[in-house]
């Protein structure tokens, strides 16, 4: 995107819309909307020694790569595609030249002896190739001379090349971690559909027409923003020009800002006379600075980069509220709404449903703090895919590590938000529950802060999966498909120390062949973005992974006590109530986690069948059927007095009566019922709350 030439761009006509729930403190859940590009950094591809970097390069290119596989079923000999072949794609060319399990060792060891700098020109090659060059490719490719030497930065056509890097993480050494993306890499487009308060829906499919494809279950979840401001806490903003969002909305006039540094003006003709300074900041802010120092009615202002200081500090937790982008750009919101309703052929008078399509929840993790009385919570890889029991198990306790918004790690209760809840705590656990089961969502999370206690994290991996997602077809989402590819693994209980540490409340995590196949859509070098020890955190410290992994079981045990003491557990729904024992208890009716018994409860055809699914949707109807009732009988008595009332209104609520009594004979019908079939039904306790 940064060099500026003319290009085609292939868009994706039905976009993913990404739901982040329950997520922790410090989890990534704003970052999950970000546009990538404000992570992403450019510069030009350089070559250590052009002449012999290109003759590796053309080496490489002619290379047969007919028996790379461990599998000789999976080798083509002589057969196979050559680097520069039509038939083979860009993302093919990443993916040979990426370290596999599927490929012998040999090879393996071959790949890692090649320099990243030629893989990255080999990669430009296959980019900009055409067939009509043949064999003559090298003749387009070149340097500048300098001083009687090559040059170092490649040209192609005689123009320098720009590539795009993106930061993940840092290594162990505080370093920032960057890599190289695809020199054919666009970044999605993003809008942002929800923030902290939204309002969803469950509805079964049967029920509507022209949904996307891809939906598993037998019902779809929508979600919809409840405000028009979102609460941003841009952590990124003290790097200058780095959150180029932030820099803009934090330019305007009409902000609501919380724990940013007042400056007043004279400190704007400081930063004036700063100009290295100054001119790292994006131009909105470059310009209200300029403003304020020579506006003589400005007294106080704040910057992106300087958090309101505390007790010497700057505060951790810096928030301004963000007005919706679909007020300022709707131009977004139009040509994806468009693009989707022309692919999916939406006839113009009827409504375009936009159901949530993937559920990426994050989690917020630390490094052991012992001064602090902290203990580790770094236990997960970057992406974990976890079965209901053990995801729910994880809702229900919501661990949080040590986030700027709070005050220390612990458990933030049923879905992060329980202090602010005046419900039952089960009642929404039953309906989240029932939405994940009913609408056949499968839970992804990412994980924020750390990977073990080595690699800082911080929200970068909250950026790149969205990204990642939007490149993957919906059989490649599936858990079904990516356990029997080996993209996923399984995370095993074992033996430290005289204890059984339950790791396989982990779930599965994903495996170097994922990095090395997916990963590959976007960087050059995929396996190279999450290291072994990233992907299996064990590694950097067994006794820290122990201990974090027991960490999280004794404070699921805590928070599941509670539901027993309460004895909120009795308004649980079976699936929920079975594992609330799991994690008190370590058992249900005798029955581990791993019983088939158990985890068929979470089996949407048992859900479905069930006589308590049942009562659930019995006592909407009666519900549905008093508040209609209700009603009628308001509107009846409204219309029973018509003296000095005005006739326009007198007519709306004719019309209305004659909704609610057509309303009334529907639900009626003996096939109501089990039209409701998908929906989350009504909670049982607000029945007896009615009553």
């Amino acid at each position: 995107p940064s060099t500026g030439s003319w290009r085609l761009v292939g868009t994706s006509a039905e976009g993913l819309l990404c739901h982040k729930p329950c997520t922790v403190s410090g989890g990534g859940k704003s970052e999950i909307s970000k546009l990538i590009t404000d992570a992403m950094s450019d510069g030009p591809i350089v070559t250590a020694d052009f002449a012999a970097d290109m003759a590796a390069v053309r080496q490489i290119i002619e290379k047969n790569y007919g028996s790379r596989f461990k599998d000789p079923k999976e080798n083509h000999g002589n057969k196979s595609r050559s680097i520069l072949s039509p038939k083979r794609s860009l993302g093919s060319v990443i993916k040979l030249l990426s370290p596999s399990p599927l490929n012998t060792d040999e090879y393996n060891g071959w790949l890692a002896s090649i320099p990243e700098r030629v893989k990255a020109m080999v990669f430009l090659v296959k980019r900009f190739y055409r067939e009509e060059w043949g064999n003559d490719w090298e003749s387009h490719f070149s340097t500048d001379v300098v001083n009687g030497s090559a040059g170092n930065v490649v040209k192609y056509q005689g123009r320098p090349v720009q590539a795009s890097y993106l930061r993940v993480g840092f290594t162990p050494e505080g370093f920032r971690s960057i890599h190289k993306l695809r020199q054919d890499y666009m970044p999605a487009r993003k809008i942002q559909w929800e923030d902290d308060i939204s309002a969803s829906v469950l509805v079964p499919k049967a029920a509507l027409q022209w949904l996307p494809d891809g939906l598993k279950g037998s019902a779809v979840k929508f979600s919809r923003n409840c405000e028009a401001r979102f609460f941003q806490r841009p952590d990124d903003a003290v790097h200058r020009g780095y959150d180029k969002q932030a820099e803009a909305d934090m330019a305007r006039m009409d902000n609501f800002i919380s724990n940013f540094e007042p400056l007043s003006r004279s400190k704007a003709k400081d930063m004036l006379e700063h100009t290295l300074e100054l001119s790292e900041y994006t131009e909105p802010m470059r310009t209200m600075i300029t403003e304020a120092e020579a506006d003589e009615r400005f007294r106080w202002f704040v910057v992106s980069s300087k958090p309101r200081m505390v007790d010497g500090k700057p505060s951790k937790n810096p928030r301004y509220l963000q007005l919706d982008s679909n007020y300022t750009r709707p131009i977004d919101r139009y040509l994806a709404e468009i693009g989707a309703r022309l692919f999916r052929q939406v006839p113009d008078d009827m409504h375009l449903y936009q159901p949530v399509g993937a559920v990426l929840p994050g989690r917020r993790n630390n490094p052991p703090e012992p001064e602090a009385g902290i203990r580790p919570l770094a236990v997960y890889a970057p992406i974990h895919y976890q079965e209901l029991p053990e995801l729910f198990m994880d809702f229900i306790c919501s661990l949080t590590g040590k986030s700027p918004s709070t005050t220390g790690a612990g458990s933030e209760g049923a879905l992060t938000k329980g202090p602010f809840n005046a419900l039952v705590p089960t009642a929404d656990l039953n309906a989240s529950l029932l939405g994940f089961i009913l609408g056949g969502y499968d839970g992804f999370t990412t994980a924020a802060g750390y990977i073990g206690h080595k690699h800082k994290v911080e929200h970068d991996v909250s950026l790149l999966v969205p990204e990642l997602w939007s490149r993957l077809s919906p059989e490649e989402r599936d858990p079904v498909f990516l356990k029997q590819a080996g993209y996923l693994e399984r995370v095993e209980d074992f033996e430290w120390n005289g204890k059984t540490i339950p790791a396989s409340r982990l779930g599965w995590r994903i495996t170097p062949l994922f990095t090395s196949h997916f990963l590959g859509r976007m960087f050059d070098a995929p396996s190279a973005v999450f290291p072994i020890e990233v992907l299996r955190p064990e590694l950097q410290s067994m006794e820290y992974f122990a201990d974090g992994v027991l960490n999280i079981a004794e404070a699921q045990e805590r928070a599941a006590r509670d539901y027993l003491a309460d004895g909120s557990i009795y308004n649980a729904i079976p699936p929920l109530a079975a594992i609330l024992h799991i994690m008190a208890n370590g058992n249900w009716n005798g029955k581990t986690l791993q019983d088939p018994e158990l985890r068929r409860l979470f089996d949407p055809e048992y859900v479905l069948s069930s006589p308590w699914y049942k009562q659930r949707l019995t006592a909407y109807a009666n519900s549905e059927r008093a508040r209609l009732e209700n009603a009628e009988r308001y509107l009846s008595a409204f219309l029973s007095a018509p003296a000095g009332r005005d006739q326009k209104e007198l007519t709306r609520v004719e019309r209305e009566l004659i909704q609610v009594q057509k309303r009334l004979e529907h639900i009626a019908k003996p096939s109501y019922i089990d039209s409701l079939a998908g929906t989350i039904g009504l909670d049982t306790e607000f029945v007896e709350a009615e009553r």
